[in-house]
């Protein structure tokens, strides 16, 4: 057994955020788990950057009323607020502890803009590479403060008297580990590895909200996936995503005959929410239209964009020729495990943070490039808290023994029997017909009772699968819940009414009306 005061579980931007600030106190002893190895994450990935009320012209209310309208009002407006009003004073520290963005030829920063933002307010570092710098430069941060130990797949979670007391995790030749903590944390990321077409890195497939399920912790609004609208696919196969700064800086959307097939869909075109643009390309693709970023009019765009560049070579597109084939990709969850502002579960013990978490600031759909954001301000304050209550309370908490038992083999599905499942009924449109099909499907794997097997007895493999079918159970329950169509789930047998709210509802009636009632599915825990 190995015993320290934090477990950290996943190795994105929210968990190496946190491992810093805890970092600077000698009396914390930190540790993070990763299952593959620690560039495996969808923060290396992150093309878009992170948006934040920088510029001159820009507020916090401004960003704030943007991401309520973008999420159909249902955010949480606490800690949508403690998202935008926090995040530049966080992002100045960044830049003044070293890390770049990208500045025009006077020094100044560069901002962006993407879909649904009202203000260009979103910040770049190394064209569209902005999760990469800013990982090396947290992992650099880090190094030699804070051990990272790759191949360690976190299969359980301990809980004793209603305290979340330690781990265990399982390498690739199935051997457990048991690790003991004060507190765990889960940075897991989202489940985008349910589906068959995704943004998400490979190792994504939801393991963190079954973990949590299992543990006891409350989750909420899992119903809501963002499909991101425009996944560079050719012949069924995805090669990368392409940044919605790409639309920010002029492109467009077209079907083979260079028609736009946005102006008439929304007040913002190509800009619109993602969610209302994966949907007009999900149904013209159902009508057999090819549909393409057309990015003629960008100059320079190699340089601009020098990760999609190479996806496009990867894929035998000729950017000469300034058109671009896209799909939509499930992309981010906006529910997850259901927290406080400050990262707490309803487990003592357990914090959550990034996007395995659901603090209500997405709502029912993401704002492009407040995710980075999201990882930076709440994984200062999940570590703000716990430093304080360290230094309140030096409880130390026995950790049970694990007794492995025996039991039957277990049946499982490979997991492309679970994406293609999930893909063909629970992705970018739903009906109960469909749902309920998913669910009988998930279920005759005895989902509930494989999660009260001892996982001792479990390889890293089979774990990682009981994994998916419980969160992909626990998935379409609650969409199965959620009798209308809001942001990122859509059900065609509820589909949007005369009342949908447009971008240009004011922040007054956002705060007073639609968001005075929360319509957050919450469902509690297996334990």
């Amino acid at each position: 057994m190995i015993k320290k005061n934090i477990v950290i579980v996943g190795s994105g931007l929210a968990a190496l955020t946190v491992a810093d600030k805890l970092s600077e106190h000698a009396q914390m002893n930190v540790i993070i788990l990763t299952k593959s190895n620690k560039q495996h994450s969808n923060s290396v990935r992150a093309q878009g950057g992170i948006a934040a009320a920088l510029e001159n012209t820009d507020n916090w209310q401004a960003h704030f009323t943007d991401t309520i309208e973008a999420g159909c009002h249902i955010n949480n407006p606490y800690t949508t607020q403690v998202l935008v009003e926090k995040g530049p004073a966080y992002i100045e520290k960044l830049i003044t502890q070293g890390l770049s963005f990208d500045t025009n030829p006077d020094g100044k920063l560069l901002f962006g803009k993407e879909g649904a933002h009202l203000h260009r307010r979103i910040l770049h570092a190394g064209g569209d590479r902005t999760g990469k710098v800013i990982m090396q430069f947290m992992m650099n941060r880090i190094e030699n403060k804070v051990a990272i130990v790759e191949d360690q797949a976190v299969v359980d979670l301990i809980v004793a008297d209603g305290h979340c007391v330690g781990v265990v995790a399982c390498d690739s030749n199935d051997a457990h580990t048991t690790y003991a903590a004060d507190n765990v944390i889960l940075a897991t990321g989202g489940c985008g590895g349910l589906f068959e077409v995704t943004s998400n890195d490979p190792t994504i497939v939801g393991d963190g909200i079954a973990l949590a399920y299992h543990a006891g912790a409350t989750l909420a609004d899992l119903e809501f996936i963002q499909f991101h609208p425009t996944m560079l696919q050719v012949g069924g196969k995805a090669y990368g995503l392409v940044s919605e700064a790409v639309r920010g800086e002029g492109a467009t959307l077209v079907n083979a005959d260079g028609t736009r097939i946005m102006q008439t869909v929304h007040p913002l075109a190509d800009l619109a929410p993602r969610d209302v643009v994966a949907r007009e390309i999900h149904t013209q693709m159902l009508n057999g239209n090819q549909i393409y970023l057309d990015i003629s009019m960008i100059d320079d765009f190699a340089v601009k964009f020098p990760t999609i560049t190479s996806f496009c070579e990867k894929a035998s597109i000729n950017i000469d020729t300034g058109l671009i084939p896209v799909a939509p990709g499930a992309h981010f969850l906006m529910g997850g495990v259901k927290t406080n502002a400050v990262g707490q579960t309803s487990v003592k013990g357990l914090y959550a943070v990034g996007e395995v978490a659901c603090t209500g600031v997405h709502g029912a759909n993401r704002l492009a490039s407040n995710s980075l954001l999201e990882g930076i301000v709440f994984g200062n304050l999940v570590a703000n808290n716990i430093i304080k209550k360290a230094m309140q309370n030096n409880i130390k908490r026995q950790i049970p023994k694990h007794s492995p038992v025996r039991v039957s083999p277990i049946k499982v599905p490979s997991k492309q029997e679970i994406k293609q499942i999930m893909t063909t009924f629970a992705g970018i449109e739903r009906t109960h017909e469909g749902l309920e099909k998913a669910k009988k499907w998930l279920e005759q794997f005895n989902v509930k009772e494989n999660l009260q097997m001892h996982v001792m007895n479990c390889t890293k493999e089979q774990m990682e699968i009981i994994h998916m079918l419980t969160t992909a159970w626990l998935v379409v329950t609650s969409a199965q819940a959620r009798k209308e169509s809001r942001g990122g789930h859509y059900r065609k047998d509820y589909p949007f009414g005369d009342d949908k709210i447009w971008l240009n509802q004011s922040i007054i009636r956002s705060k007073e009306e639609d968001m005075a009632q929360s319509h957050s599915i919450a469902i509690g825990g297996s334990r």
